[in-house]
């Protein structure tokens, strides 16, 4: 096989930064699938990882990328065959274990899962990490009583990926979706997108009581912090707060009134170690009742080139939609 392009990320003198250089498959990592990359994605994990923000990458130097679709060159494993459509996101890759961001990606046969029908190659990788977490906020959800009777759900950080995302998949159930964002400008966007009402987070008032006005069934949480500590203020009785992410820091101040006198639920959400049957039945309902109806829209299409301006975005929190890089 020809030498092909990666994004590899070193660690130079303490300096983390990535860059495109030539790879040959006996460069990458072990693995019985190797995967002939059409798509990865941009998830803030990726933004951390590919700049030093944050301590994400375990061994340098290592291909980025924590997502990739594509089609299966070869196989030592029955399950999957050459020309198979496949997605990986999750595990080690682009951590510990060379990534999605080169056009030939090669992975243990167990992160592998075939693309679903009715999903494109372009299509998961629009959805990626950051939609399948918040399909599975959504599934975790669900499994803790939430329904479309039970009231209204908050989607926080909306513009982001996984809140762009959760706000289609809970439009598409039939949930009144209420958005918190702090770009005013984009209220037109998240409307379109299936949010019922857009709250400015430049403007909330979160308060200081212990237990504020109870506003929420249901919330999909990327942002965490004080963000967090207000959502336990308002939820509903027995309402749940699915918690999945730290743009607003890792902090949480709050008490214990909320969870002991309205039931208030808080739930973790993983998305890296999510066993493979879950993770299979996730993406057949991304395929079918969760569908995201907007990908198209919502997702920007860069090449590698694109990647640090890409990261720059995210780690501003002036991100919106996807980035999907094509291979």
């Amino acid at each position: 096989m020809a030498p092909f392009s990666a994004f590899r990320v070193f660690d130079e003198g303490g300096k983390i930064s990535g860059r495109i250089v030539p790879l040959s498959l006996d460069d990458l990592s072990e693995g019985a699938v190797v995967i002939k990359a059409a798509y990865s994605s941009v998830n803030y994990k990726d933004a951390l990882a590919g700049t030093g923000a944050g301590k994400i990458v375990r061994r340098f130097p290592l291909v980025g990328g924590i997502d990739v679709s594509g089609t299966v060159v070869s196989s030592s494993d029955a399950r999957f065959r050459s020309g198979d459509p496949v997605l990986v996101t999750g595990y080690d890759l682009g951590v510990a274990h060379d990534g999605g961001y080169a056009e030939y990606v090669r992975v243990p046969a167990d992160w592998v899962v075939a693309v679903p029908p009715g999903l494109t190659l372009f299509d998961v990788m629009a959805i990626g990490t950051a939609g399948f977490t918040a399909a599975l906020s959504v599934v975790e959800l669900e499994r803790n009583g939430l329904a479309p009777a039970n009231g209204p759900v908050i989607v926080t950080g909306a513009t982001g990926g996984v809140g762009s995302i959760a706000v289609q998949l809970l439009a598409a159930l039939g949930y009144t979706v209420t958005a918190l964002t702090g770009k005013d400008a984009e209220h037109d966007y998240l409307r379109s997108l299936g949010a019922a009402d857009v709250i400015s987070r430049t403007t909330l008032q979160m308060g200081t009581r212990p237990l504020e006005k109870a506003m929420w069934a249901g919330a999909v949480d990327p942002v965490g912090g004080e963000t967090l500590a207000w959502l336990t203020r308002t939820m509903m009785y027995k309402g749940a707060i699915a918690c999945s992410g730290l743009t607003g820091g890792t902090e949480l101040h709050t008490t214990v009134l909320p969870f002991i006198l309205r039931g208030t639920k808080l739930l973790g959400i993983d998305s890296v170690m999510c066993p493979a049957a879950a993770r299979r039945e996730v993406w057949r309902r991304l395929a079918t009742d969760m569908k995201p109806a907007a990908l198209k829209t919502m997702a920007r299409e860069i090449g590698m080139s694109g990647l640090p301006n890409a990261f720059a975005t995210l780690l501003k929190g002036d991100a919106r939609g996807r980035f999907v890089v094509k291979m």
